[in-house]
């Protein structure tokens, strides 16, 4: 739907060379793109609803291609925005100042036993572990398991205490512009379904309509709710933390349907349940908590007497195959950055590196060439049948 001719008038502003690029949603990924194009000299806006309910906050930070067991192009797209965290963090704590708690840590994945081990998708990246091999990176892990792999190249960041912190200071420190409290309640588009500006709600109340030629959809799981068309759903996730002695687990624990991560300081973080059905609805639910207890007995039973920390949910970005939307969308201007699902820490220094590339690119009159590592996750893919 178009502007009416009032939003037009309000649409006036200065030409596109001197407008900022929105970025609609102050999460993880908003934010990583928000930095690399300040970095590349392009002016940004971030506009946010309220940040702290962004998945960033919320997830665990696993850097775990290998781990995961991903296949095909999301593996590829893994690997390469692993290469790049390194440097990608080195970036955010020289603009910032801050330490983003990147940990290359190592990740198991533990098995009931070796012939479960080697059918796992990602087993020739990994070290195969038997009993014995599992005590020794996993000392305490449950009698259950009786093989494993050992991913040393995966790791962690603290997103949740660090990284976003670090990422909004690097972000003010270029110049990016945030506008906290703000809804975004529609995309305006003129003749031929180009981007023309949103229309949006500030905190102070009242709707606005602000200049737009080009924009990123990052609102995570709620970025369908501006864009209908896209196959983005909510997927709740509720997680909890637990307070051990410092140095007691060195390697992250990937799990069958939970995780423990240890931060340096002894603090452990486990997740995640993941419950579709639950669309949008808030707070913790005895069955989800009693899922994570279950878990942590099973893979460290020790773990079980730590005490709790923190409780808290948050909502990943779904899509049908459970891999994000990348690259140009439905309307001309709007770029995606969305439905990583459980991968959005880990792919958000590809992400960024590769939308404020091609913006930057399209902004320059040369036009974006093409992605080829980006290029199966466009919007409009076609789908498995029944997903």
């Amino acid at each position: 739907m178009g502007p009416s001719k009032l939003e037009m008038s309000a649409l006036a502003g200065p030409p596109p060379d001197a407008e900022p690029v929105l970025i609609l949603g102050g999460g993880l990924m908003g934010l990583a793109i928000a930095h690399q194009l300040a970095r590349l000299g392009r002016s940004a806006t971030v506009l946010s609803r309220r940040r702290s309910e962004a998945a960033g906050f919320v997830a665990a930070g696993m850097l775990a291609p290998h781990a995961e067991g991903l296949s095909g192009p999301m593996l590829a797209l893994g690997q390469a925005s692993l290469e790049r965290v390194p440097a990608w963090v080195a970036r955010i704590e020289a603009d910032s100042g801050l330490p983003c708690g990147l940990r290359p840590c190592g990740i198991v994945v533990p098995f009931t036993g070796a012939a479960e081990r080697d059918a796992y998708p990602t087993a020739p990246f990994g070290e195969p572990l038997d009993r014995a091999g599992l005590e020794r990176e996993v000392p305490g892990i449950g009698p259950a398991w009786r093989a494993g792999l050992l991913f040393a190249q995966d790791g962690q960041i603290d997103n949740r205490r660090r990284l976003m912190r670090a990422l909004e200071r690097a972000c003010a420190a270029l110049g990016v512009r945030f506008e906290e409290g703000t809804e975004v309640l529609e995309l305006l588009t003129e003749g031929g379904g180009r981007l023309r500006g949103v229309r949006l709600r500030r905190a102070e109340g009242g709707e606005h309509a602000i200049a737009a030629t080009t924009a990123v959809l990052a609102c995570g799981a709620w970025s369908g709710r501006l864009l209908p068309s896209l196959p983005v759903h909510p997927v709740k996730g509720q997680m909890l933390s637990l307070q051990g002695p410092r140095a007691s687990l060195e390697r992250v624990v990937f799990g069958p349907g939970t995780y423990l991560v240890p931060r340096e300081d002894g603090l452990l973080v486990v997740g995640a349940t993941s419950e579709p059905q639950a669309g949008f609805d808030d707070g913790l639910t005895p069955e989800g908590q009693k899922q994570l207890q279950t878990g942590i007995a099973a893979l460290l039973p020790e773990a079980a007497l730590w005490p709790p920390m923190e409780r808290w949910w948050g909502f990943r970005p779904g899509t049908p195959d459970d891999a994000p939307l990348l690259g140009p969308g439905p309307i001309e201007g709007l770029w995606l950055a969305t439905g990583h699902h459980r991968n959005g820490v880990l792919l958000a220094a590809i992400t960024a590196e590769r939308i404020a590339a091609a913006i930057t690119a399209a902004g320059s009159g040369t036009g974006a060439a093409p992605d080829a590592l980006l290029a199966p996750f466009r919007w409009d893919r076609p789908f498995p049948l029944g997903a």
